[in-house]
């Protein structure tokens, strides 16, 4: 019953979200400053809880094949943190003018690419899994290097960031997480057969939601007054989120097409247009230098990335079916 409500959450994110965020910030509205004090002390072990499982998922030795996908992990490294943070510094300057939180949550959604679903959208489009491990593996690793100096250029000195404290943040929130789960990777294997580690990801998918539900929760009910100050410009971070994903898919969209064959093609689209959403969410709250409204911007993006993931699917699908159709006429006519 147990496993079966955990994989219930992981196939409906979108929806656990939604509720976590609704509930978050009517919570919130009455909540005493006990609450929220407890609630706090509450989120370093969430944040575990949400961060470890989905380590175990991730297998780091990918990296080992870099050499054999060189060429797509460096378009995939320009477009993670070349072109996405400087879409994302533009559209804030275009959107969050005004607000600071919301920008910094939409450069934290830029710099952190490739989310666990990345391999399974690449296999159900018909991409090149490997390759996709791969560029997750090394963005990833990519990402914790490059996230404090980027940030202390893009956030402004009045918030009072530290990069250092930075990365102690970063260390608590993946490097430990990422340790204790490819350990726990490590000793799956040797005990169990790889067949029955593989039917073990569905429970680990399903306890990383739970954490992602719970974050989520805590983070709208910490903010709730703010937002709920100014519901307006709060929902209006969804355009330029929705702006950023389109940019993004559609320019790897089209670099792939004019640098690399169509299943590694569709594995750019995927290591570039998701992007690791609990562990963005993860250290903003964990961030006691950040303003906790960046949570928002994240907790938005969740709507937006896997529908995004889906249409291009069915979009590769249809390209391969038109492709079989034309074929098949032809052949019928020889």
């Amino acid at each position: 019953m147990i496993r079966s409500g955990l994989v219930a959450l992981k196939q409906n994110l979108i929806y656990v979200v939604v509720v976590s965020l609704a509930t978050g910030l009517a919570f919130g509205q009455i909540a005493t400053p006990g609450t929220k004090q407890l609630l706090k002390t509450a989120v370093v072990p969430v944040l575990f809880l949400m961060i470890y499982p989905m380590m175990i998922n991730i297998d780091l030795r990918e990296i080992l094949h870099v050499r054999r996908h060189a060429k797509l992990v460096g378009v995939s490294l320009l477009l993670n943190f070349g072109i996405a943070p400087l879409l994302a510094v533009g559209l804030a300057r275009v959107f969050f003018a005004g607000n600071v939180g919301y920008a910094i949550g939409l450069y934290f959604i830029a710099l952190i690419p490739t989310s666990g679903m990345t391999a399974a959208w690449t296999g159900l489009a018909g991409g090149d899994l490997e390759s996709a491990l791969v560029a997750m593996a090394v963005n990833l690793l990519a990402a914790i290097a490059i996230l404090p100096p980027y940030l202390s250029l893009l956030i402004p000195g009045s918030v009072g960031f530290e990069p250092t404290a930075l990365y102690r943040q970063l260390a608590q929130v993946i490097v430990i997480p990422m340790v204790a789960g490819t350990l726990t990777r490590w000793g799956l294997h040797r005990r169990y057969a790889p067949q029955a580690v593989k039917g073990f990801k569905p429970l680990f998918g399903g306890l990383s939601s739970l954490g992602v539900m719970l974050i989520v929760f805590i983070a709208m009910t910490m903010r709730s007054t703010a937002i709920l100050a100014d519901p307006l410009a709060s929902a209006g971070t969804i355009i330029p989120l929705g702006a950023f994903y389109a940019i993004i898919l559609a320019t790897a969209a089209g670099i792939g097409r004019l640098l690399l064959d169509t299943e590694r093609g569709i594995s750019l689209v995927y290591a570039t247009s998701m992007r690791n959403l609990s562990i963005a969410v993860a250290i903003v709250v964990a961030a006691d230098s950040l303003p906790t409204a960046a949570v928002l911007p994240i907790a938005l993006a969740y709507l937006l990335q896997p529908p995004l993931g889906a249409v291009y699917m069915h979009y590769r699908r249809d390209v391969v079916d038109d492709g079989r159709s034309i074929r098949d006429a032809v052949v019928s006519l020889v």
